[in-house]
């Protein structure tokens, strides 16, 4: 037991770290968006050459994980295909369209209300009640979002702006929820396969004149520097896509999708940081007040999750904390 139980603590503790890392990488690629954009991109243009990159990056690390068994793809063909349209593709081009209306700060922090979404989706659709832990820990988030959002003086009031935030945050919660299943798909290949259909998608939807795809060669704008448009569109796709959704799927998998949206909420932090870096979108006194809160919920929420023995069996924590074996679609 005391094996078991120290393997659930480095498997825990080795969520958290990758969760972090995601969180991190994720927020830098608003800021990074928004000075494609304002150099001529529009914002499918983006998410295409953002999501096609990191596909092509990852599918060399993904074949050789499959060791020839394509039949796993096909098995989890419906879990790749709604990763890509819905986790990937929805929710990067509704973030990016809400980062052309509003700041990168709020629109994000709009989006990262999706913890709620994951515990209301969990409690309704699979009885998984939270505890008080995990709804203290979502009230202190969710305060410190509309802190940080700085609600009171009317930021950021766009209503387009805000629609397309809304609509991540459903997208953001699906990305939890679709990241924790798959069985024996390794995370990388539905990173890939995810990607890659994603972005095939946006360029179909674009060829079809349903969203604008356009882009220059224009040299991109941020607060204290320029530089050359391939050097954001390089770290758009490694950084902010491949490494950020194959360490995210593995910090689900590790933590679950509650625990693991709750962690995320610090990408708001680090975004606010990329933004007022590479932007000039410096964060006021009530907004740091709002992340400390965000910090403090998801520690709070941390403290409400099972207790780590759980997690030494990746089957176990799967079916107990995430999806049903009957209702995973390889099933």
């Amino acid at each position: 037991m005391a094996t078991l139980t120290h393997d659930s603590m480095t498997r825990m503790r080795s969520g958290l770290m990758l969760a972090l890392a995601s969180a991190t990488s994720f927020g830098l690629s608003g800021p990074l968006a928004r000075g494609l954009m304002n150099a001529g991109w529009s914002a499918a243009s983006v998410v295409a050459v953002r999501v096609l990159l990191a596909g092509v990056v990852l599918l060399p690390l993904a074949i050789p994980q499959l060791h020839g068994n394509w039949n796993l793809v096909r098995a989890n063909a419906k879990l790749i295909t709604a990763y890509g349209l819905v986790a990937v593709a929805g929710t990067q081009l509704a973030y990016f369209n809400a980062v052309a209306h509003m700041a990168v700060g709020a629109a994000l922090l709009i989006e990262y209300t999706a913890p709620i979404a994951v515990v209301g989706w969990l409690w309704v659709r699979h009885r998984q009640q939270p505890g008080a832990a995990t709804i203290a820990g979502a009230v202190l988030g969710i305060t410190g979002l509309l802190l940080v959002l700085d609600v009171a003086s009317g930021l950021s009031t766009d209503p387009i702006g805000i629609a397309w935030a809304l609509a991540a945050m459903v997208g953001a919660a699906a990305y939890f929820v679709l990241s924790a299943q798959g069985g024996d798909l390794p995370g990388t290949v539905l990173a890939a396969g995810g990607l890659l259909i994603g972005g095939v998608t946006l360029l179909l939807a674009g060829m079809a004149g349903i969203v604008p795809l356009h882009a220059t060669t224009n040299p991109v704008v941020f607060a204290d520097f320029t530089t050359p448009w391939w050097i954001p569109v390089l770290l758009i796709g490694i950084v902010t896509a491949a490494i950020a959704y194959v360490t995210g799927i593995a910090a689900t998998r590790r933590l679950g999708s509650r625990l693991a949206s709750f962690v995320a909420l610090t990408e708001v932090l680090a975004a606010l940081l990329f933004a007022w870096a590479l932007l000039g979108e410096a964060p006021g006194p009530i907004q740091l007040l709002g992340g400390a809160l965000i910090l403090i919920g998801v520690i709070t929420v941390r403290l409400g999750e099972p207790e780590p023995v759980a997690l030494g069996d990746p089957e176990a924590q799967t079916a107990a904390d995430e999806i049903p074996t009957t209702a995973r679609p390889e099933s």
